[in-house]
């Protein structure tokens, strides 16, 4: 499909500049909703990349995602006539600061003398040698054929 330069240039420069790049597969959509270009020649100028193992692409729920390789992030850097030191956002590392403390100023709890301590009979049975589990010693289960799933009852 023809694809006028400027709006490859976009396409590329939109990739290049988050790494990743999403469209919907909608091949009627006049405009793709970042690029002021057909979104169907977004969807064919990345099949294009991806074809020659630029791009990586994901499909799912109706939208492809795109993820930029770095023999792409190498192919566009090419392209659009890039340094060397200039990443997409993706590849930057993100410093954050140090995260503060989850209970604030509060001072730390004693110990209490192991994990759940409050709770060692919970669920325990008081073991009592001459008690019987299980059923009486009267019950007697009687299985007759014919309910259920199984063969049907015959008719005398």
């Amino acid at each position: 499909m023809y694809i006028p330069t400027a709006n490859r240039k976009l396409i590329c420069q939109a990739l290049f500049k988050d790494g990743v790049l999403v469209a919907k597969k909608d091949y009627n959509a006049p405009r793709h909703p970042e690029i002021n270009v057909p979104n169907l020649q977004v969807i064919k100028a990345m099949q294009s990349l991806t074809s020659r193992g630029f791009v990586k692409t994901q499909f799912s729920w109706q939208y492809y995602y795109y993820i930029i390789t770095d023999e792409g992030l190498a192919y566009l850097r090419e392209y659009l006539n890039l340094p060397q030191d200039v990443v997409p956002s993706t590849f930057k590392k993100v410093v954050r600061a140090p995260a503060p403390s989850r209970f604030g100023d509060r001072p730390e709890r004693e110990d209490r003398g192991g994990f759940r301590r409050d709770n060692e009979g919970y669920r325990r049975r008081n073991f009592d040698e001459n008690r019987k589990e299980g059923a009486s010693e009267g019950f007697r289960p009687e299985f007759r054929g014919g309910f259920g799933r199984g063969r049907p009852q015959q008719q005398e």
